[in-house]
């Protein structure tokens, strides 16, 4: 039995972006000045930082700020109830890279196509809408695909299926650690990439959520932490990752310390090793679980 609203597809949704936004992006999750090639446009080997596509459902074709709640609730899924977008946060995040973005969509014609894959109730908690986006050139070729979970807190129980769950690397010390420090402006500048949802950048839709007042964009941690993977483990060179998910498990506050555990498994298929790694707060509080990548570790640094 399919789950509710599983292939409900959306219409296709055109997207672009300027070397500008790139940049933006690039600086909101942490690249630093040794990373030029994500930072200055006019380097040799510039490039966009491999997920910002996660970022285009929110960007679309945007050059200016957007009602983030009128562009929510503009579409519904047949067969499933109506859902609140002033209550949603991030859920879990798969994305695969095919190819590398172009600097800028200039002189090309890019489009979202996005399906939904199934609508779970998780009871009292609320309920999980799980949809699959391509990134495509219109007419051309796929450049990545995201599987991505949005929770509706507190909108649950209303007799849909469940989700299943799968635990947390265990039984081995990590490979190497990565830290990331948040300030109370981190999530004011990464909402500038396109995702304007006013929980993060004003107190009182988290107050109204239970969180206390602003929170971090999900997707912010869940991108600094692939930045911190692939500048740990790959040289910061897109070319040594392939795949990257993670779930997210708890929020976190602009201010907040962001300790990411990485353990190489050893686990190699196609010249590509699968990584694990577990996000926390520097309280040890989990925010991202089961993260997981397939990457092309490098053992000795390189100059791009």
């Amino acid at each position: 039995m399919s789950a509710p609203g599983a292939g409900f597809e959306y219409p296709p949704q055109e997207v672009s972006w300027l070397k500008r936004d790139a940049l933006l992006f690039a600086n909101s999750i942490g690249c630093t000045a040794d990373e030029l090639h994500f930072l200055y446009e006019l380097h040799p080997n510039f490039q966009v930082f491999p997920t910002y596509p996660i970022i285009l459902p929110f960007k679309q074709t945007d050059t200016e700020v957007i009602d983030f709640y009128a562009r929510q609730s503009s579409t519904s899924i047949p067969d499933v109830p109506k859902f609140d977008s002033r209550r949603v946060v991030d859920g879990q995040r798969l994305v695969q890279f095919y190819k590398p973005l172009p600097a800028t969509s200039a002189g090309k014609t890019f489009e979202l196509r996005t399906k939904v894959i199934g609508v779970y109730d998780k009871g009292k908690a609320g309920s999980v809408v799980e949809t699959e986006t391509v990134l495509k050139e219109r007419g051309g070729s796929v450049y990545s695909r995201a599987v991505g979970s949005a929770f509706f807190v507190g909108q649950g129980g209303w007799g849909g299926p469940k989700t299943t769950s799968f635990p947390p690397p265990q039984g081995k010390e990590p490979d190497a650690v990565y830290e990331f420090q948040t300030t109370p402006e981190s999530a004011l500048l990464y909402r500038l990439n396109g995702d304007y949802n006013p929980l993060h950048a004003t107190p009182e839709p988290g107050q109204k959520m239970g969180f206390g007042g602003a929170i971090m964009h999900g997707l912010f941690s869940w991108n600094s932490t692939c930045h911190g993977l692939l500048k740990t483990l790959g040289d910061s060179d897109p070319k040594n990752m392939k795949e990257f998910e993670a779930r997210f498990a708890a929020p976190v506050r602009p201010g907040d310390k962001l300790v990411t555990q990485i353990w190489r498994t050893g686990e190699i298929k196609d010249g590509w090793e699968e990584i694990r790694f577990v996000t926390k707060l520097g309280n040890g509080t989990v925010l991202l679980s089961n993260g997981r990548a397939l990457m092309k570790p490098v053992t000795e640094r390189s100059r791009l």
